[in-house]
């Protein structure tokens, strides 16, 4: 028997939406993408039928169609017979009708019809449909995609032996048939009406019976037979039922018929329209590819059969006068065009020929290939140039044809002098990787900072930090509506992938020079638009020059002693082991029988199950429920651990049994891989374009995470040392945002506190409190300390309270006291969402943008947390520019590497090298014997980064270790 698939729409695009909480937006567009992500993951686990619920009805659809609403909550039939019908309906969020435009926009394009009538619901045209079908006899089961009670009066009669209708939930692989709606409610599906009937529907506004519910209105009928029959015994029925179900006698006929589905709705839907076997999945791929929908492109690519084929063209962009503009206005129906007058350089005429052209050039794009992501590892292949739209080169120095080109010491000897040509001004996407594999070839590329000087990356980072990716592909789909060869196509993926250095050149060419290209023409695309939001001195200034900086960061890493992370490893795993044996023992003692710590399942039932159950539990109440049984994270056991009624030593022992082994595997053994194995040192990435705040992040590994709250966090940084005669200097700024936010908030009391040297937090405590500065005791400075840190997040009192451990009632008093006695912070708050509402992003001090586009979104927590990221944005983001101009400042000055940037040709002081940047501390290394000197430097022009109302202070410190630094 073949299916037809009846997707309810908008009851999947809601649960779609509600089923993922974490925003998600495209590369691309910008689009809100959680709901389409959700209902194409739906979609597509329909297409491959795999689920055992499916397979039980003979595997994929061979006909789909999905049903939709098409008149609203308040233009059909049923809110003619009754006004109030769906009348309470609240309003639908802001960001999910773009996700459902989408939706429907990429079902017709793939060939799913969509099928709606006016005047009728969506379960009316299913119904419709349904009835047409099996009613004309048709070799055919109608799936009904949806857990909608009310649709499950359609289902087909127990008698039916074929099961011609019935109800499938993709989410749960849940069949809803005849017999298992018998096993739950008691009821068949013709009785379905009158249950629906009797208890009413508080969603849609539905009157029923008071008091009656699902199962009582179930039971009432499964007893009586029919509503009918019921309604005749109501007066033999005693008591409070009798009374409800004689008062609501008058309104049963209306509640009825609008709980009844219409069958006879005119749908024009016919079969041949929905064979799934016409369905064109292939133009899924540019469409999953604007959405940033990696995995179902694969997922897409294998139901085809062509996994291993070059992505489809894109699809025809929308146009915009900026990344903001709106996804459906004005489509542009022309076939994109991706190629380009590309060339190989291969002879020495011909590298003359291009050396020549750079030379007249105003400003050269260019990129580099290479064998490695890692550019510390990477082994240059070769570089490519762009200087006039659609048309590059690409000069090969290894390739498969060695003995048909030119050799990289032939190629750079005629191209260094351009490359460290600090007069030509630069362009190209994610210029600090081409910076270090350069300079790990001999080329110190200057030119990167100069005016007119670009990098695409950063250039739409400034523009929109908010975009989820700065890639150059996402870029080329959303600005010049242009789909990249993938590097995939070259190199294959995976296990089996290979070096670029293998790519015949015939293929390598058109993919290395259109870097290049689509390099200059992003950059002349965003250039206009950097200009128009003035953020040319940002980018000229600080951003661009920062490149140059984190390069040089990246380029000298840090040393890293091994044998300290070993010494480190080997205590903590005896700790660890100690730690399983008191957890075994101690549960032994108490329920008797031993878990897996590393199993939150198996600690949920050693914590939360019944000491008789059984796997006996200690019985201890759950605190917090997930979706597979009761939480086990750190909140939860941190709150049983400091529960005096609580005996028990378990959640104690877990808490550190997770830290240490944490520490062991995210920490010491990730650290001790990551050391380069010729330079012994660590080379991490430092990120410019990832944080929206403004602040730089760390990956590879991720210094950043190393964890400095506990000792024993702390002592990781003992591993980080200064080689022989050489010596590490700390700089960290102190309190910075707070001074930052007395600065912005022009607060009086709070500038007066910082101008006087005070300790800020005593201070603060005194003023909330009333009290003398010497009054101050030690809660109450913890409080204002809280406060202090936690304003600019939006702390509040529930949280202070938590945290305190203090009553609401109290923590409500701090934070209203502190507003009191600091207006002026209370005001610029106000002001930063105000600004926000007003222009749609909150800026810097260097005028740093931050979109803030759910600050008039009428859901209440998502403007709430808007709000909250308005005002942390303001003053974090100016703490990430302070130390972003120190480190710029502090480059100039004593990197050699630097010269292009300053008057003199040498640094002020030899040697000094900057390593790491955390949050707002510096590392450098320098020599021992001008170690002093380097330190006053550093944190005389840290502490000059800003002019301030309030005086910057910079807390360091010299020594051989990272540690001992701080």
């Amino acid at each position: 028997m073949k299916t037809l698939y009846l997707i309810d729409g908008y009851a999947q695009f809601f649960r779609a939406y509600h089923a993922i909480r974490t925003p998600m937006t495209s590369p691309v567009t910008k689009e809100p993408t959680s709901a389409t992500f959700g209902f194409v993951g739906m979609l597509l686990k329909l297409l491959r039928g795999e689920q055992p619920g499916q397979q039980s009805l003979g595997g994929p659809p061979d006909y789909l169609a999905v049903a939709l609403d098409v008149s609203g909550d308040r233009g059909t039939f049923r809110s003619q017979l009754y006004p109030e019908y769906k009348a309470n309906r609240s309003d639908i969020p802001d960001d999910l009708p773009p996700q459902i435009e989408r939706c429907i926009a990429l079902l017709h394009e793939i060939g799913v019809p969509t099928v709606g009538v006016e005047e009728y619901e969506a379960d009316d045209v299913i119904a419709s449909i349904a009835d047409d079908h099996v009613n004309a006899g048709e070799d055919l089961r109608v799936v009904i995609i949806s857990k909608d009670k009310d649709l499950k009066q359609l289902l087909s009669p127990a008698g039916d032996d074929h099961g011609r209708v019935v109800m499938y939930d993709v989410h749960t692989d849940q069949l809803t048939t005849a017999a298992t709606l018998q096993e739950e409610t008691g009821i068949t599906p013709e009785q379905v009406v009158d249950m629906l009937t009797l208890m009413g529907d508080t969603v849609d506004n539905v009157p029923g019976v008071e008091g009656v519910g699902t199962k009582t209105a179930a039971k009432l009928i499964a007893e009586h037979g029919s509503l009918e029959a019921l309604m005749a015994a109501a007066d033999t029925i005693k008591g409070k039922r009798g009374e409800k179900l004689r008062a609501a006698a008058d309104q049963i006929p209306l509640s009825k018929e609008l709980v009844t589905l219409k069958r006879d709705v005119d749908t024009d839907f016919t079969l041949d329209n929905a064979k799934t076997e016409s369905l064109k999945l292939i133009k899924l791929l540019p469409i999953l590819q604007e959405l940033g929908f990696n995995r179902y492109q694969d997922d897409v690519k294998a139901m085809l059969g062509v996994a291993d084929e070059p992505a489809t063209k894109a699809p025809a962009k929308r146009a915009r006068d900026d990344f903001g503009g709106g996804l459906f206005d004005q489509t542009d129906d022309s076939e994109p065009e991706v190629s380009g007058d590309y060339h190989c350089v291969r002879t020495k005429k011909d590298l003359q020929a291009l050396v020549k052209k750079l030379k007249a050039a105003d400003a050269i794009a260019f990129d580099t290939e290479t064998t490695s992501l890692q550019p510390m590892q990477a082994k240059l292949c070769g570089l490519s140039f762009a200087v006039t739209p659609e048309e590059a080169w690409y000069v090969p120095t290894r390739s498969p044809e060695q003995d048909h080109h030119l050799d990289e010491a032939t190629v750079l000897e005629a191209l260094k002098p351009i490359l460290e040509d600090p007069k030509k001004p630069k362009l190209g996407h994610n210029l600090k990787y081409d910076l270090l594999v350069l300079r790990n070839a001999g080329v110190d590329v200057k030119g990167v900072a100069t005016p007119g000087a670009l990098d695409g990356m950063v250039a739409s980072y400034l523009i929109d930090a908010s975009r989820s990716s700065h890639s150059m592909d996402a870029l080329s789909l959303a600005l010049l509506n242009r789909s990249n060869i993938p590097i995939g196509d070259l190199i294959g993926k995976g296990k089996n992938q290979r070096t670029f250095d293998t790519v015949p050149l015939d293929r390598a060419t058109p993919y290395a020079a259109e870097d290049a290209d689509v390099s200059l023409q992003l950059c002349q695309r965003m250039a206009p638009e950097i200009e128009r939001m003035g953020l040319t001195a940002l980018l000229n200034d600080l951003e661009m020059p920062l490149i140059k900086v984190l390069a040089e960061l990246e380029w000298n890493g840090v040393l890293v002693d091994p044998d300290e992370l070993d010494r480190q490893r080997e205590r903590l795993a005896g700790r660890i082991d100690e730690l399983k044996a008191e957890i075994a023992d101690s549960l032994m003692e108490t329920i008797g029988r031993e878990i897996d710590p590393d199993s939150p399942k198996q600690l949920s039932g050693a914590l939360f199950n019944a000491p008789d159950a059984a796997d006996p539990g200690l019985g201890i109440k759950p605190l917090k429920k997930t979706k597979t049984g009761y939480s086990t994270d750190a909140e939860t056991l941190t709150k049983l651990a400091d529960d005096a009624g609580i005996e028990s030593s378990i959640p104690t022992l877990i808490l550190e049994y997770r830290q240490l082994t944490k520490l062991v595997g995210t920490y010491l053994v990730a650290l001790k891989e990551a050391i380069d194995p010729d330079t012994k040192r660590i080379h991490a990435s430092f990120n410019q374009t990832v944080a929206a705040t403004g602040r730089l992040s760390s990956s590879d590994p991720n210094l950043q995470n190393i964890p400095i709250r506990t000792e024993i966090g702390r002592e990781i940084r003992r591993a980080f040392i200064a080689p022989e005669g050489r010596t590490l200097i700390t700089a960290d700024y102190s309190q910075i945002e707070l001074r930052l936010l007395a600065h912005l908030s022009r607060d009086p009391a709070l500038i007066e506190a910082f101008q006087r040297g005070d300790d800020i937090h005593a201070a603060v405590a005194a003023e909330i409190h009333g009290c003398a500065l010497d009054d101050v005791n030690r809660d109450q400075r913890s409080g204002a300390k809280m406060v202090n840190f936690g304003i600019v997040y939006g702390i509040t009192p529930f949280g202070l309270a938590r945290r305190l451990g203090v009553s609401n009632t109290e923590a409500t008093d701090i934070i209203d006291n502190y507003k009191k006695r600091f207006a002026g912070i209370t005001t610029f708050l106000a002001e930063c969402v105000e600004y926000a509402r007003t222009h749609g992003y909150v800026e810097t001090m260097m005028k740093r943008r931050r979109p803030i586009p759910d600050i008039d979104s009428n859901q209440p927590a998502r403007r709430g947390l808007a709000e909250r990221v308005a005002i942390n944005s303001v003053v974090q983001g100016s703490a990430a520019d302070l130390i972003k101009i120190a480190m710029v400042d502090l480059y100039k000055r004593l990197s050699p590497w630097a010269s292009d940037l300053r008057s003199g040709a040498q640094p002020e002081i030899d040697d000094v090298l900057m390593l790491i940047q955390i949050h707002d501390e510096l590392v450098f290394e320098a020599p021992k014997e001008t170690a002093n000197r380097a330190r006053d430097l550093i944190v005389e022009r840290m502490q000059s980064a800003m002019q301030l109302d309030v005086p910057l202070i910079v807390d360091s410190a010299i020594a051989t270790n990272w540690y001992e630094g701080k």
